[in-house]
């Protein structure tokens, strides 16, 4: 029984590290250079925000995800883009995220 709660502490530990590194932020020297956009496709209804696209850090490095199309989370709430904020030292990417009006 011992062995298994350290395991499970353990997994947990884990789990809360990369939970914890996921929001930290990562300073590039260089911006990415943004993607060459593709036309944006009819949204699915009246509902629908365009939600921009979006920089993941993966494998070392930013890389561009493309936008969608979205209904907002709660009524009133609006698409905040992600945009590119300079840091000492470079540049982070801050996250587009929904904000209420």
């Amino acid at each position: 029984m011992k062995k298994y709660f350290v395991r499970m502490m353990m997994a947990l530990m884990v789990t809360v590290s990369f939970a914890m590194a996921a929001d930290a932020q990562i300073v590039v020297k260089i911006r990415p250079v943004a993607p060459v956009l593709r036309a944006r496709p009819m949204a699915p209804s009246p509902a629908h925000v365009w939600v921009g696209g979006n920089y993941v850090w993966r494998g070392g490095q930013y890389v561009y995800e493309e936008g969608y199309w979205a209904t907002p989370p709660r009524r009133g709430s609006i698409w905040i883009e992600g945009h590119w904020k300079h840091r000492r030292g470079g540049w982070v990417w801050v996250p587009g995220h929904w904000r209420r009006r």
